[in-house]
């Protein structure tokens, strides 16, 4: 029978005990350590030869480095201001010499409620002015106070009182005027009066305390008198007449509250300008805001003519 038995080497031997082998252990992780921080060639299985570097193809390596496509957009798609502004006056231009019918009509319709309301303010400015100034009564200064104060009252202010005043379950609800341009006439009339009311009585304020009197003794009844007093005030009067119509046919805030801007019924020349540039029309509403200055400019010519006309000399 053959003997099976044979020489077991010192090294195998080593390893059947715990603590050699937990010292191999240690040994070969602080060589997997080593080789990991260092990066030695050859460590961890990696290559001893030298990295070759890669060569791309020839199309590659000469076509030109180009920008991002999110940068590379073409110019005719980007307009510049100067494009902008060009455009707006070529089509404001064009719109007025092409008489269209949706400008002409909303032009007219932005002409009658704000010359309707310019008109509404002045007689009640000059009624209050008239009212304050010739007589004398407890509370005058801050009466005064209240109607400075009104020239500078926001028009979304104005819109939300006419609006909650108007509404179906307001207190006018049951006259329908809503979305009217009755409506945008009364928010309008609320926005001017103060104005023209405040100018008028310091216009009148300022004439001569005595200039009454000598009027009243001259034999004019208290009408006449009424009279050649607003007549001496005309000048800045006027002026008044020009900040209150100013300050409404340029508001769009009460006029697209009240209104709504509806087309062919409330729509006038801010509120068309705000859709227009909602929309990203800008030559139109470019020309929609052109043609509002021309009118501002066209009223405020006359009516200073007529006031440098009557200035004495």
């Amino acid at each position: 029978m053959r003997n099976h038995n044979t020489t077991i080497p010192h090294e195998a031997t080593a390893l059947r005990t715990p603590h050699h082998r937990a010292r191999l252990l240690a040994s070969a992780h602080a060589a997997l350590l080593a080789a990991l921080l260092i990066g030695a060639p050859g460590a961890i299985g990696q290559d001893t030869h030298p990295p070759t570097h890669f060569q791309p193809p020839p199309s590659i390596r000469t076509a030109p480095a180009t920008a991002p496509a999110a940068t590379q957009i073409p110019a005719a798609n980007q307009p510049t201001q100067p494009s902008l502004l060009l455009g707006g006056l070529t089509e404001a231009f064009r719109l007025l010499c092409s008489l269209d019918h949706e400008v002409v009509d909303i032009t007219l319709r932005s002409l009658q409620i704000s010359g309707t309301a310019t008109l509404i303010s002045l007689i009640i400015g000059i009624a209050i002015s008239l009212t304050i100034a010739l007589n004398k009564f407890p509370g005058k200064r801050l009466l005064i106070s209240l109607i400075n104060t009104g020239m500078g009252m926001p028009p979304v202010v104005v819109g939300l009182i006419v609006s909650i005043m108007l509404w179906r379950s307001g207190p006018l609800g049951s006259m329908a005027l809503l979305y009217t341009p009755t409506a945008i006439v009364i928010a309008q009339v609320l926005i001017a009066t103060p104005i023209i009311t405040a100018i008028s009585l310091a216009a009148l304020q300022n004439l001569p305390p005595l200039l009454r009197l000598q009027i009243l003794a001259l034999g004019a009844s208290r009408r006449q008198m009424v009279w050649m007093l607003v007549r001496e005030a005309r000048l800045p009067i006027l002026a008044a007449v020009m900040a209150g119509f100013g300050g409404i046919i340029s508001e769009v805030g009460a006029s697209m509250m009240v209104g709504g801007n509806i087309k062919g019924q409330t729509r006038v020349l801010t509120t068309a300008t705000v859709l227009e540039t909602s929309k990203g029309n800008f030559e139109i509403a470019i020309a929609f805001g052109i043609i509002l200055l021309l009118l501002a400019f066209t009223f405020n010519l006359i009516l200073t003519r007529i006031q440098q006309r009557e200035r004495p000399r």
